[in-house]
């Protein structure tokens, strides 16, 4: 096995540090730069859901993350 020596290095370290970041993009950075689209399929998908029937007596019904509060 060869050791790897100047710009074969830098292409392998480049290769691997580019493939992370392709994995990581529609995982993270994704769903944090189009915020709105994911909060209308949320929408979208728990309007049929009656959250007082599902959850156990002692939980409160749940409530949008996103919406301020006004103190």
């Amino acid at each position: 096995m060869s050791v790897l020596k100047g710009w074969k290095y830098v292409a392998f370290i480049s290769a691997f540090v580019g493939s992370i970041g392709l994995a990581t993009y529609p995982i993270i950075i994704y769903p944090m730069t189009h915020v709105e689209e994911y909060k209308k399929a949320q929408e979208i998908n728990r309007s049929q859901l009656d959250q007082a029937r599902v959850l156990p007596s002692s939980m409160n019904v749940w409530t949008d993350p996103f919406e301020r509060k006004n103190d």
